[in-house]
């Protein structure tokens, strides 16, 4: 079997594919571009046609969906829920909200006011998604309010991986200020793992090589 690879930009939605890969101590390739590659890496789309982060491949396999990616990578592990378990659907729910209802405005966000020319900066395109972010942050708190370590299934899973990541960004972003006490908490557990660390540590590793 050949060994995967990840492409990968830094700090990037694929960075959930890294750190997965790296709770699960995979043996893969991970390779850095500059963002966005679309741009700075046109050569990529010989890869992924699409030009977007992340892009998993297996052999003849591609996957270009972080979440999926994530699941896909875990599938048959306890970051996984399995189909008998009875946390199934709200993991699966979970994993679909961390970029369409979550991280989608946190890149909206990030598109309209660090991106590169030839994008213009808009402020108040800006405000109104980091207030659409904000409401929608909310799921997170209430799910965590009532005391649970986890978002899932009692444990750590990619739920909380994906659903993670989208609250890194937000905190790139500035968005802190948004985010409950619970999620807060939540969010510096999860950056005490060995896995996150060891995820953190591989980017840095790998983006020093190829600057």
């Amino acid at each position: 079997m050949t060994t995967p690879t990840l492409y990968h930009c830094a700090d990037a939605r694929s960075f959930r594919c890294v750190w997965t890969a790296e709770e699960l101590g995979l043996d893969y390739t991970l390779v850095t571009l500059p963002f966005p590659p679309r741009f700075l890496a046109p050569a990529y789309k010989e890869i992924n046609p699409l030009g977007t982060i992340p892009c998993w491949v297996e052999g003849d396999l591609k996957l270009t969906e972080s979440a999926a990616i994530c699941q896909y990578i875990a599938r048959g592990t306890s970051l996984n829920v399995s189909e008998d378990e009875a946390g199934y659907p709200e993991w699966l729910n979970w994993l679909h909200r961390s970029d369409a209802t979550l991280t989608f405005p946190l890149a909206i966000m990030l598109r309209y006011s660090r991106m590169p020319p030839p994008m213009v900066k808009r402020p108040e395109v800006v405000e109104d998604y980091r207030q659409f972010f904000a409401g929608r942050a909310r799921s997170i708190e209430s799910a965590l309010v009532d005391g649970r370590e986890f978002l899932v299934a009692g444990r750590f899973t990619t739920a909380d991986i994906c659903i993670g990541y989208a609250v890194l960004l937000a905190r790139s972003l500035g968005l802190d200020p948004d985010l409950g006490d619970a999620t807060r908490g939540w969010y510096d557990r999860l950056t005490q793992r060995a896995g996150f660390n060891a995820a953190r540590a591989r980017q840095q590793e790998v983006t020093q090589k190829t600057a």
